[in-house]
């Protein structure tokens, strides 16, 4: 049976995440512990006992997520079946690199935590925001972010869906683009509680930075095909991998591309890794006829 592994990236998180992990398994404790001397900050307190205020800024919400994504695929490596294909949802791109073991955890995790905090500074120095838009086509939002550029930055960041598609730019930009949807009549247009324009030009101050970082990092081939947010496509070696997690930071997600390619070759089982559902949700608006298990806490391992 062909399976995939999906890892969410930020936006999965909530207070409590892990807790029932750390408390179960000393393996998961002994990741923890390795985690907070490597972040020099109380990952175990935020993540399990919070304040959510706290665990939702972006410099402590990666590491989070990636740690607890970590922790369960470990877990998990000795019950199921070695994977077809991984993927992850921007930050979750890493934990999936992880599981393909093209980096190990405490490189990866070095990375992790400076992409946050890059990320986290870029949005303070250079304010944005993101909008999620139901119900238009792709070329329409991609017309409306055109049409509304003149206003400010503004351009599609994640393909997440049919009819899902978010965007992301300049306060001024992305506002003007939400009101070009309703007139469009979209289903439905939010504007997203977060703290920067992520996969926009506006992350360009957290770029340099990263890449730097990265091309210093100890990446090797995957063991395993890792379809990637900027091509949708498998990355087969560490020079792609390097220059793809560059491109990342300021390209759209090409998440229903990778489904979609994923279900054309065979795969028809996932797991989606980590603290959330929101993957699995995804799965069932690209594609209904696919199985997607959610393996997060202690009880969803143990129905496996």
């Amino acid at each position: 049976m062909k399976i995939a592994l999906l890892f969410p990236g930020q936006g999965a998180q909530y207070v409590g995440m892990g807790k029932d992990l750390f408390e179960n398994y000393s393996e998961v404790k002994q990741l923890y512990n390795i985690a907070e001397g490597i972040l020099e900050f109380p990952l175990k307190k935020i993540c399990f006992e919070g304040p959510e205020e706290e665990l939702k800024q972006t410099k402590f919400t990666q590491p989070a997520i990636f740690v607890h994504s970590i922790a369960i695929s470990r877990l998990i490596a000795k019950k199921i079946e070695k994977p077809t294909a991984v993927a992850g949802h921007s930050l979750g791109e890493y934990s999936a690199l992880v599981a393909a073991e093209a980096f190990s955890f405490e490189e990866a995790l070095k990375l992790v935590k400076l992409r946050a905090e890059l990320m986290q500074y870029a949005g303070e120095i250079h304010p944005g925001t993101m909008a999620a838009i139901i119900g238009l086509s792709e070329e329409t939002v991609i017309q409306i972010c055109k049409d509304s550029s003149q206003h400010g930055i503004v351009q599609p960041a994640n393909f997440n869906s049919p009819g899902q598609i978010v965007i992301s730019g300049s306060i001024e930009g992305v506002r003007r683009a939400m009101e070009l949807a309703k007139e469009k009549n979209a289903r439905m247009v939010t504007e997203l509680v977060v703290s920067g324009a992520f996969h926009s030009p506006l992350m360009k101050e957290a770029l340099e930075g990263l890449t730097e970082a990265l091309e210093k990092a100890e990446i090797i081939d995957p063991n395993t095909p890792v379809y990637t947010n900027v091509t949708g496509d498998v990355v087969y070696t560490a020079g792609e991998i390097r220059n793809l997690l560059k491109m990342q930071l300021l390209s759209p997600v090409l998440w229903q591309n990778i489904i979609e390619k994923m279900i054309k070759n065979g795969i028809k089982t996932f797991y989606e890794v980590g603290p959330s559902k929101i993957l699995s949700g995804l799965n069932k608006r690209i594609n209904r006829d696919v199985t997607s298990v959610t393996l997060g806490t202690v009880q969803e391992l143990a129905s496996l």
